[in-house]
């Protein structure tokens, strides 16, 4: 018994497929597959009923599935002792994030980081959440601020805010007067949205599929700034979180709340599930609420400024 195992174990009880489990912990999934065997052998009992259709826990894997995640969650917090046991922080920290979060502002984030352990290398790189998760588990980067909060399987995350979605358009566009607008109110509408990669993007297909619509997408971009420039040119409107209509390139348009169905714009900091010894991660998440050894609490309701979430590193 060991702790890939348990990763396994939960990828699976989580997905309840053995592909996708496989998929997001980086293995084959013969390999997978053998492996969660050779714990059933161990144990003594089978985790899963396996169907053509769907993969359950059984019984027995219901009640070991919360000793496998305390497993893991135990195997991280005793890296991180390790790493504060340490005098002097060094080595490479490898950071991404999406463009413009909103919740938590990265940068001013890791310029106290930086005053704190100045002798730590970050590389830093900026992309679509759904490819900075993949990278992550694929171990390319350490730590990632992102804005997909599906498909992260066993990875350790923590939701760090939400924020309300709103229909972004030109004051003359016929939306601009509603008090509240629907998906199903923009049928028709042409539509400026992001990269796929991008959080935003599959957030609305879903809201989309689920209000039985559709949508034309007649522009497709992959930066905050560029949305923004082409709502305000009447190309389409946009479905935003509120904090990007709160931006100064956007003064001048319309923000109209959005409801029924729409979602909400979830930030969540993930970060490798099996760091580096001397992985500097740790002090970057102990910098999010300024109490050593604790990762950030879920907050409830939106928390547009990024500095409600740092604030208490500066004491």
């Amino acid at each position: 018994m060991d702790l890939r195992q348990m990763e396994y174990v939960v990828a699976v009880a989580d997905e309840r497929h053995f592909t996708r489990a496989a998929a997001l912990v980086g293995v084959s999934q013969s390999g997978l597959s053998a492996s969660v065997r050779a714990l059933e052998d161990e144990l003594g009992a089978p985790l899963f009923e396996r169907t053509t259709r769907r993969v359950e826990l059984t019984e027995a894997g219901r009640a070991f599935l919360p000793y496998a995640r305390t497993m893991l969650t135990h195997a991280t917090r005793a890296r991180d002792a390790v790493v504060d046991a340490s005098r002097e922080v060094s080595g490479t920290l490898r950071i991404g994030a999406e463009q413009c979060l909103g919740i938590v502002d990265v940068s001013a984030l890791l310029e106290r980081f930086h005053h704190r352990h100045p002798r730590v290398e970050v590389h830093y790189v900026e992309a679509g959440s759904h490819d900075l998760v993949a990278r992550v588990r694929a171990g390319e980067l350490d730590v990632a601020f992102a804005a997909a909060a599906e498909h992260l399987g066993a990875l350790p995350s923590r939701a760090l805010g939400q924020e309300d979605l709103v229909l972004l358009c030109p004051p003359s566009h016929p939306a601009a007067s509603s008090a509240r607008v629907r998906w199903a109110d923009l049928q028709g509408f042409d539509f400026v949205d992001f990269h796929p990669s991008w959080a935003m993007r599959p957030l609305n297909d879903a809201a989309v599929a689920a209000a039985g619509g559709d949508r034309r997408v007649r522009f497709t971009v992959g930066d905050v700034h560029t949305l923004i420039s082409f709502v305000g040119r009447g190309l389409g409107v946009a479905v935003v979180p509120s904090h990007v209509a709160a931006k100064p390139e956007a003064q001048g348009l319309v923000a109209v709340p959005l409801e029924g169905g729409a979602g909400r714009w979830t930030v969540s900091v993930v970060w490798a599930p099996r760091d580096r010894a001397d992985s500097p991660t740790p002090r970057l998440l102990q910098l999010l609420d300024g109490a050593a050894g604790c990762l950030p609490a879920q907050h409830e309701g939106p928390r547009p400024q990024a500095e409600a979430l740092v604030e208490t590193a500066q004491m």
